[in-house]
């Protein structure tokens, strides 16, 4: 017996209304062990935030420069491959040390 388009909807509506009921409960229930959780830990919201973990390794921070070009004023901290410019002086005889900053200690 072939079902109806109607009836596969009204099949349809149900089971989406059913699928969004579980995902509730199963929302509601993450949020209730969460809870637990952090109150048998005497933790808050600021002890789980991102803003407040210290502990993670900073991203993008500078490191000074060790390698300046003269004609151009572009430098290279040293780290990573070898920027375009250095590479083509040094083909062209240059050595590195030539490129080199002195440090203000010295």
């Amino acid at each position: 017996m072939a079902v109806s388009l109607s009836e596969l909807i009204a099949q349809k509506d149900l089971l989406d209304r059913q699928i969004r009921e579980a995902q509730a409960r199963a929302k509601t229930d993450a949020i209730d062990r969460v809870r637990k959780l952090m109150h048998e830990h005497g933790l808050t919201q600021a002890d789980i935030s991102t803003s407040s973990r210290g502990s993670l390794p900073k991203t993008g921070s500078k490191v000074a420069a060790k390698y300046r070009d003269p004609t151009t004023g572009l430098t290279w901290s040293g780290r990573g491959l070898k920027p375009k410019w250095l590479t083509a002086a040094m083909g062209s005889g240059k050595s590195m040390e030539s490129f080199a900053i002195a440090s203000k200690d010295q």
